[in-house]
């Protein structure tokens, strides 16, 4: 088995309060895999086991610990928008112009935005990276029913047939 990497000293009492005030069950994870190395001395396979993870992310917590101190255990979000084309308030700068033109009345035509959207970014974009950005801005597609909900097909053919 092989040795790690000794903790600074005074770890187990911070871990101790770092667990008190974890908001998140992740953020408890995080610190629980740290204070049970230190408390009961257990390997990453033994404490995977016990939180329910893999060895590998345990020895990743430990390692980002280690690395970054206790700032590496809390307040670690999943998620994101990494590979964005603009922030948010740049797509809104951008959609602000067609929303004017929508307010007084106008139609906002998608693929308008898209060829507005490809200039600003400097290359094509597929038109589902446009709808989702117009989703996020709480535009939706509103469009005509085709008839009304309460028609009766047999009331029309006789209307059509009478004089």
């Amino acid at each position: 088995m092989r040795t790690y990497q000794p903790l600074p000293p005074g770890t187990k009492e911070r871990i101790l309060d770092l667990l008190k005030r974890a908001k998140t069950k992740a953020d408890f994870q995080r610190v629980l895999c740290i204070w049970l190395r230190i408390a009961l001395g257990l390997s990453p396979a033994q404490i995977a086991m016990a939180i329910g993870w893999s060895k590998e992310h345990v020895r990743h917590v430990h390692a980002n610990y280690l690395r970054h101190g206790e700032s590496a255990l809390t307040g670690v979000g999943r998620g994101g928008r990494r590979h964005q084309n603009l922030t948010v308030e740049e797509e809104d700068q951008l959609l602000a112009p067609f929303f004017e033109r929508a307010a007084k009345g106008g139609i906002v035509i998608a693929n308008e935005v898209k060829a507005a959207y490809e200039e600003r970014v400097g290359h094509r974009v597929p038109k589902s990276t446009v709808y989702r950005m117009l989703a996020r801005h709480g535009w939706r597609k509103i469009a005509p029913r085709r008839k009304h909900p309460k028609t009766d097909g047999e009331e029309q053919e006789a209307f059509k047939k009478t004089p």
